[in-house]
């Protein structure tokens, strides 16, 4: 059983940056890591190797050469080898247009018969990518995927989770599996894991190598834009209170802000 998990490398939390005349990220020069609910993803399928002697199980990511991290980052936890899409024709795409360049290169590098993906990534919050994808190849969608109850050469049984509960549900293979962070609880890279993925030759493609044309990828190839880019202004008046002269005074201002605004109710004399 061939599986792809495809994965993704953001931005840092804490580091996320807008090119306000592009609208798109800025990746350069900024700390990033694996998307971390792709590792659900990417545990999901160790799993499934650990379970089935027949499994391999390759990391699909789109991205500049540094996003070669987060590959490896895959390999480490258990994948067997992992592929990198990495183009400047690539650059700027939307969800739309970089689904559609994943599939293509899913479709060079497979058959697969399992296909995991991140619920969302926590650069873009968007969950289009993986089920759009799955659409393109002709594969069935399960999102919100808590459990895999059934793995056959034919079909998968999954427990989605729904609003008020779950519902179990099955689909044809080749189908798109994406879980939910309460499926499971990724595991530590090991030490020979790391080795292991330092050592690992990650493929790298360009939009030449899976015949991608500009119109189909990146800017030029996406069906949305963003036009503006706009910050939330603080439109409250606020004052800060030092404790340079000691803590009792800066207690004692902020009591006299309550007092004066009429917050504290005085106490009755015993």
């Amino acid at each position: 059983m061939k599986i792809a998990v495809l994965v993704k490398q953001v931005p840092a939390v804490d580091t996320v940056k807008i090119d306000e005349k592009t609208g798109t990220m800025i990746r350069d020069g900024v700390d990033a890591e694996l998307n971390p609910l792709d590792l659900h993803a990417v545990e999901a399928a160790v799993r499934i190797k650990e379970a089935r002697q027949d499994a391999s199980i390759t990391a699909i990511s789109m991205g500049p050469m540094t996003a070669q991290k987060a590959v490896r980052y895959a390999i480490a936890m258990g994948a067997d080898d992992g592929l990198l899409l990495s183009d400047r024709k690539f650059g700027g795409a939307d969800t739309l247009a970089t689904a559609r360049t994943l599939a293509r290169a899913i479709k060079k590098a497979g058959p697969f018969d399992l296909l995991l993906a991140g619920e969302r990534a926590t650069d873009g919050e968007t969950g289009q990518v993986g089920p759009a994808c799955a659409e393109l190849l002709g594969a069935s969608v399960l999102s919100y995927v808590s459990a895999i109850e059934e793995l056959s050469g034919e079909k998968v049984r999954v427990v989605r989770a729904v609003e008020g509960g779950h519902e179990t549900v099955e689909a044809k293979l080749p189908a798109m599996v994406i879980p939910v962070k309460e499926m499971n609880v990724p595991r530590l890279c090991t030490l020979s894991g790391k080795l292991r993925a330092k050592k690992a030759d990650v493929e790298i493609l360009t939009a030449d190598d899976i015949s991608m044309a500009a119109e189909e990828t990146g800017l030029t190839g996406s069906a949305t834009q963003v036009v503006n880019v706009t910050y939330p202004k603080v439109t409250r008046c606020g004052r800060r209170i030092a404790a340079a002269d000691g803590i009792d005074a800066a207690i004692g201002e902020i009591m006299k802000i309550f007092e004066d605004k009429n917050c504290l109710e005085k106490a009755e004399a015993v």
